[in-house]
């Protein structure tokens, strides 16, 4: 057998160990694949708003290049940890120190190349399905057809082989031989009784409690000042609540007989401190790969839910258009004549918008039969306003209500009098999300002269709803769009934005999730040996299968979801934070974005559960 073949059969020999590794390398390969065939496809070429999802896609992929390097480090380190044993017969048999490092150079090098070349392969299986995805996901007039993706098989290949050689040979470099007995022994080695350091423990809950508390506390600007501090006590607060506090509790709770001596809770907590221990640096890892996904969708969703909303409150007209004296009579024709041509019927109503200085800003004064005409338009109720009277309105749900300060405020006419806020109205008539004031006729031609004018126009269509969007792209390329707003196509624009960032964000959460899963797959498969030894000594002693069942599901689930409730925690408190710094509430948002996350933990901690439990019991009962 030569040294390669000997290599070649290691992997095939220890395929349990690397299956994961193998996976999640694939999995990685498929996406930097699917990014590139978006990249290099035709169809995302010249168009502005496609150059942009082409650059995102670009973007995301050298983010999963990176990670990807580190993951794949990370893993072969894991895995190397794990075969001190092997080694250690190697050695005895003769092989050199030289020979082993070849050997895991030319084992990392097999399994990068069939996830290199699998990877691509499942991408292209699952190219078109994606395509279409993407297609609708991200609202493209164009379709995404299938094409045969030559350049991106290229780039993924070569950028792939480059990462695992680089990763191999930097891995074989660093490996270090260890005394031999030490290796043999491997495991077996006793590493003392874990014990958590009392003022690192509490230095843990104080840097929590105080990150936590600050990032909740803080309002608008006051969230960006604070955010970096609060980031790195949380980050040290977590470590340490792996390394220390977690010890702490969990040494705590076998002081407890009642509690230690209950059933099968022993054998469950005798070693988990040491596990938690040694698991640590996983934890911590996996619980701020998981917090950055939480919080780099959750704001991407947030963002995109808060500016439509406010897009759809703010406007509730089916077409508005604002003129300040230039093109105004052309364009309204030209709006007049497109709803014409399309047979779409629509009421309209104009106005002069006049804005006065005041101490809080230029303020809206609009006469009660304006106010009245736009009510009517999107059928609301009237108002009598009597002279002397003042109403102040509010904008419903608007996030830049002034209602307060125009409570304050009098309004001066020309006449001498002083008029005195009475009522607040709340009103879509004038779509206007700062509050404003309503008098009536009478008042308002006593009015000062007005310093700011412009022109307003409204229309509600009656009939042909259907053609809206036919108006509308019509109509928007040619009118300036701070001007004309078709207000449903305005939103589908803005979806259709946001929809390239949130596609890519989607697809990094997904991969550094997947990634986070894969962390704990490892460092659960490195103790696979020890437990099988372990449970079979203690089935010798009367240990039932349903008692086995109970201890590994149980072990299983605190190893999975301890970091991934810390990640919630984090990823929570993050997103409160960023609604304090836009004032939107985002409680919608980030409780669908955990809750899915934490639906695919759940699946993927079953999945594991399974073939682990299988494993073991294979080898006790």
């Amino acid at each position: 057998m030569t040294f390669r073949k000997f290599a070649f059969n290691n992997v095939l020999r220890n395929k349990r160990l690397y299956a994961a590794y193998f996976l999640s390398s694939m999995f990685m390969v498929m996406v930097f694949f699917t990014f590139s065939i978006f990249s290099f496809h035709p169809a995302l070429t010249g168009d502005t708003l496609n150059e942009n999802v082409t650059t995102g896609m670009n973007v995301s992929s050298i983010i999963i290049f990176v990670f990807s390097f580190f993951f794949i480090l990370y893993s072969m380190s894991s895995f190397l940890q794990s075969r001190k044993k092997e080694f250690g017969l190697l050695m005895m048999q003769g092989m050199s120190m030289k020979q082993i490092r070849s050997m895991v150079f030319l084992e990392n090098m097999v399994i990068g190349l069939f996830a290199t070349i699998s990877g691509i392969v499942l991408g292209l299986v699952f190219a078109k399905a994606i395509l279409l995805i993407a297609e609708n996901v991200l609202l493209l007039n164009d379709k995404l057809n299938f094409y045969i993706p030559l350049q991106a098989i290229l780039l993924t290949f070569v950028a792939f082989i480059a990462l695992f050689f680089f990763i191999s040979l930097f891995v074989s470099y660093i490996l270090r031989s260890n005394k031999l007995i030490t290796l043999i022994k491997g495991n077996k080695i006793s590493k003392g009784e874990p014990k958590a350091n009392i003022i690192l423990t509490l230095l843990a809950t104080i840097l929590l409690a105080a990150g936590y508390g600050t990032a909740l506390v803080a309002e608008g600007d006051a969230v960006i000042a604070v955010m970096l501090p609060v980031i790195i006590v949380v980050t040290i607060g977590t470590y340490l609540f792996f390394t220390q506090l977690s010890v702490f509790i969990i040494n705590r709770l076998k002081t407890k007989e009642k509690f230690f001596w209950k059933k099968t809770n022993m054998i469950l907590f005798s070693d988990l401190s040491f596990r938690m221990k040694d698991n640590a640096r996983t934890f911590f890892m996996v619980a701020m790969v998981s917090t950055v996904a939480f919080s780099a969708i959750g704001t991407l969703y947030g963002f995109q839910s808060a500016f439509i909303s406010e897009s759809t409150k703010t406007d509730p007209y089916t077409f508005s258009y604002e003129s300040y004296g230039k093109n105004e009579e052309h364009d309204v024709q030209l709006i007049n004549e497109t709803l014409q041509k399309e047979k779409v019927k629509a009421n309209s109503e104009h106005m002069k918008w006049t804005e006065y200085e005041m101490s809080t800003g230029w303020t809206l004064i609009a006469k009660e039969s304006d106010f009245n005409r736009f009510a009517k338009l999107i059928g609301e109720d009237s108002i009598e306003v009597e002279e002397g009277q003042l109403f102040v309105v509010e904008y419903p749900d608007s996030s830049l209500s002034e209602t307060e300060a125009l409570m304050k405020q009098t309004v001066e006419l020309n006449s001498g009098t002083s008029l005195q806020p009475q009522e607040v109205l709340i009103s879509k008539a004038l779509p206007n999300r700062f509050s404003y004031y309503v008098i009536s006729d009478h008042d308002y031609e006593d009015l000062p002269l007005a310093i700011y004018k412009m022109s307003f126009y409204a229309w509600q269509v009656t009939d042909g709803e259907e053609r809206i969007f036919a108006v509308s792209e019509e109509l928007y390329p040619q009118l300036n769009d701070y001007q004309f707003n078709p207000t449903e196509y305005t939103v589908y624009v803005m979806k259709k934005q946001y929809a390239s960032l949130m596609f890519v964000g989607l697809f990094i959460g997904i991969v550094f999730f997947v990634s986070a899963g894969s962390f704990l797959y490892f460092r659960l498969y490195m103790d696979l040996e020890e437990d099988k030894q372990k449970f079979k000594s203690i089935a010798k002693m009367g240990l039932t299968e349903k008692e086995l069942k109970k201890i590994l599901s149980r072990q299983t689930m605190i190893l999975f979801f301890a970091p991934i409730i810390v990640a919630i925690f984090h990823g929570a408190v993050a997103l409160t934070a960023l609604s304090h710094l836009f004032d939107f509430s985002l409680v919608k948002e980030s409780a669908t974005v955990l809750s899915v996350f934490f639906v695919i933990q759940v699946l993927y901690f079953f999945i594991v559960r399974f073939f682990y439990t299988k494993q073991v019991k294979g080898e006790v009962l």
